[in-house]
């Protein structure tokens, strides 16, 4: 499995609607909200090999609510 984290930006008010569609959706090991320039940290993993792009196009900006994403791609866990 490989582990990626996608840094979200939502639209005014709509934080706590994003992250319960993540957890709906069940994509997602782990959802943060957090402060600073993003409302939430979610944790992915996908099976080795995928498309993480693709995967972020399909199912996180697919979510309402969305204004801007980061992706964070790892290496190594320590």
């Amino acid at each position: 499995m490989t582990p990626f984290f996608v840094l979200i930006k939502c639209q005014l008010g709509k934080a706590y609607d994003v992250a319960n569609a993540i957890a709906n959706a069940e994509i997602a090991s782990e959802i943060y909200s957090i402060a600073g320039d993003h409302d939430l940290l979610v944790k992915v993993y996908v099976e080795t090999g995928t498309d993480i792009g693709h995967f972020v196009n399909q199912n996180v900006h697919a979510i309402d609510g969305i204004r801007d994403t980061r992706t964070i791609i790892t290496f190594k866990a320590f």
